[in-house]
């Protein structure tokens, strides 16, 4: 009984979502109705990072392919499995699951509804109309390491994560390489949050990174990031590095640049290659050669490290749009 009232209720705020997407003029007549494109996002998409980014690239695919739109913010897995049903037996062309979490939800409801793509983010699960966008933010990530290592005093450098999501494990590991390859004394300090929302633990656990002589943090924590940022703020002589979307503005006092996905050119062009036919699910790998994952520095801090260390990065990035950098060995955190 409490599964059907589970599932009464999240087909409710499924039909909900889409009356208000179109209220909101997501489903005007100048629409492909043919084309219909859905997301689910695990936060809120006023995180300005992982989320915001997905939701960005939503609105470039209406924008720009004249498709109608609908999002769900989903928390468990039985809801990204439910909402993934809805859109299928609803009729969505292309439906994103925007997160490695979401890769059994979908494989699991992919085969019921073989005329619907289903595209989840940082996974590697692939099905005949499921596929898989996989981003090498180990790249970008190196480099930010290869930064904080070259501004650090304290010889400590952190990283905030959200919870242990393998790919975001991956990139601190990558961090950690960049870090070590610069200062090989250097000390990493990794911690997690628990959970992806709580601003207030995300600057909980930064003061206490800082507190243990942490003087850059790297950041990937989407909302629960934001607290980071704020600790920092309010810290003396502390930076940090953004995460997922170009964070540079967050906090442009303290920040050092940002590790991004370009997640609206990423959904933009699987939308596209969807909605002319001939998809070919796959999974497909989106690194810095590709331009779509990449450092972006922050201008206001341009003259935090020296010419030698930004020759050093820049070099380093050459050799990753070239095809050519392979990370040294690191065990992961």
């Amino acid at each position: 009984m409490a599964d059907l009232l589970t599932t009464r209720r999240l087909s409710a705020v499924f039909h909900i979502a889409i009356l208000l997407g179109a209220a909101c003029g997501r489903t005007d007549k100048s629409a492909d109705a043919s084309f219909r494109v859905a997301l689910l996002t695990p936060g809120p998409i006023t995180d300005q990072s992982w989320n915001g980014g997905a939701y960005a690239g939503l609105m470039r695919i209406k924008d720009s392919l004249n498709a109608k739109v609908s999002h769900i913010q989903t928390k468990t897995p039985a809801e990204f499995e439910e909402n993934f049903r809805q859109y299928g037996a609803s009729g969505y062309t292309l439906v994103f699951g925007h997160g490695f979490e979401f890769q059994d939800a979908a494989a699991r409801v992919s085969p019921s509804y073989p005329h619907t793509v289903y595209v989840t983010t940082g996974g590697n699960t692939t099905g005949k109309n499921l596929a898989a966008m996989s981003f090498s933010f180990d790249e970008p990530s190196f480099l930010a390491g290869m930064v904080a290592a070259s501004v650090t005093k304290s010889g400590k450098v952190g990283c905030i994560g959200g919870t242990e999501l393998p790919p975001v494990k991956s990139s601190f590991s990558a961090f950690s390489a960049g870090v070590h390859a610069v200062r090989p004394t250097a000390t990493v300090v990794i911690a997690y949050i628990g959970n992806w929302d709580d601003a207030a633990a995300g600057k909980e656990q930064a003061l206490a990174q800082i507190g243990r002589g942490v003087d850059v943090i790297f950041q990937n924590a989407d909302a629960a990031g934001l607290g980071v940022f704020q600790a920092v703020r309010e810290s003396k002589g502390v930076s940090v590095i953004g995460s997922n979307s170009d964070q540079n503005a967050v906090a442009p006092a303290v920040t050092l640049g940002s590790v991004v996905i370009d997640l609206p050119h990423a959904f933009l062009t699987v939308a596209r290659e969807v909605q002319r036919g001939g998809f070919v699910p796959r999974v497909m790998l989106l690194d810095t050669k590709a331009d779509v994952v990449r450092w972006v520095a922050n201008p206001a801090s341009s003259t935090t490290f020296s010419p030698a260390a930004r020759q050093a990065i820049d070099s380093v990035r050459a050799r990753m749009v070239a095809g050519t950098f392979v990370l040294p060995p690191q065990p992961t955190p």
